[in-house]
């Protein structure tokens, strides 16, 4: 596969989304909550996607978001390759690294803060879920949770080809004009899909540790899709449905179906899986979106703070107030 790496003068360069970030009002968010960003998609490309470069965007943006670190969310992917010096990024308040070679994947919803990007190059990908075909992304399940590895390191025999696809999908993105547009839409489209399935080949996530193995060899493949449509459902309903048979009924089939779908997929009850996404949601806004006890605990539907307080300390050791101030401690 041939590629064009050489990169456009800075006004050959087609607006990015990421650049001009619209914020989407967030339901129940405080005044210093993580804003929320939707996709904003450059004049005359009206599909969410838009491929740029880390150096590129650190050129362009010298002052943001990282100076002063500024948390947020957003409603699309970030997908960065780094074929240079290393990238530091926060995602759900854990700083990952990620080394030449690597690729950073921030899912929508993830709170994440960006560091200065120093010396670090490599193609950086933003898309919408809706880029992709439902069939693809029925395939792409296993990439695209939320508790999917946000460091991906690629099978070697797939690295070459990835690095070079990202740079053709860079490449096609900057063809603008040069073919009809929808089939420069098509092409990039078909492109982004091509390096994600892919990229689900990487280690982390065709080797993810499960709790628990399956009772038998067909057991997890017949029952992944019931747990698939439980995350699905979950995503929806976290806040306000609590129960294990609430999600059974949505689901139309058992409790035990459903329990049973959870444990022979990832080892633990469904119960518990609707705990940790509870957990996760109760860390984000305790994190670095500042809120409240109390505003967290009726927001995720809990009946009163010292419930939620219970709840919180179980799973963690820590009382919300004092995880609350431990994130808000700067790292030495």
């Amino acid at each position: 596969m041939m590629v064009d790496r050489r990169h456009p003068s800075r006004s050959e360069r087609v607006p990015s989304a990421l650049f001009v970030p619209r914020p989407v009002p967030a339901a129940h968010a405080e005044p210093k909550s993580v804003p929320l960003y939707g996709f904003q998609p450059p004049v005359g490309t009206p599909y969410g996607l838009e491929v740029t470069t880390v150096e590129d965007f650190h050129a362009d943006h010298d002052d943001w978001p990282w100076n002063p670190p500024r948390p947020g969310r957003a409603t699309f992917n970030y997908l960065i390759l780094v074929t240079e010096g290393a990238l530091r990024h926060d995602v759900d308040h854990v700083t990952r690294t990620v080394a030449p070679g690597q690729w950073l994947w921030v899912r929508p919803g993830h709170v994440q803060c960006w560091h200065d990007p120093g010396t670090a190059h490599g193609p950086f990908i933003l898309f919408e879920p809706e880029a992709l075909r439902p069939d693809i992304a029925r395939q792409l399940a296993p990439l695209t949770t939320h508790d999917a590895p946000a460091v991906l390191t690629p099978h070697p025999d797939d690295a070459t080809w990835l690095e070079q696809t990202a740079l053709q999908l860079l490449d096609e993105h900057r063809a603008l004009g040069r073919r009809p547009l929808a089939a420069h839409h098509a092409l990039r489209c078909s492109l982004l899909e091509a390096l994600l399935l892919r990229l689900a080949n990487s280690p982390d996530v065709t080797q993810a540790p499960v709790a628990a193995e399956p009772t038998s060899p067909g057991d997890a493949s017949a029952r992944r899709p019931v747990y698939e449509r439980f995350l699905d459902v979950l995503e929806l309903h976290f806040r306000e449905l609590h129960r294990v048979d609430d999600y059974a009924r949505l689901l139309g089939c058992s409790v035990r179906t459903l329990s049973r779908a959870a444990r022979a997929t990832v080892g633990t009850g469904a119960r518990q899986v609707i705990d940790q996404r509870r957990l996760l949601e109760a860390r984000r806004l305790l994190g670095h979106a500042r809120w409240t006890a109390r505003a967290v605990a009726d927001h995720l539907g809990f009946t009163d703070t010292a419930n939620f307080g219970r709840f919180f300390r179980h799973h963690t050791g820590l009382t919300p107030t004092a995880y609350a101030a431990r994130q808000a401690t700067p790292n030495p």
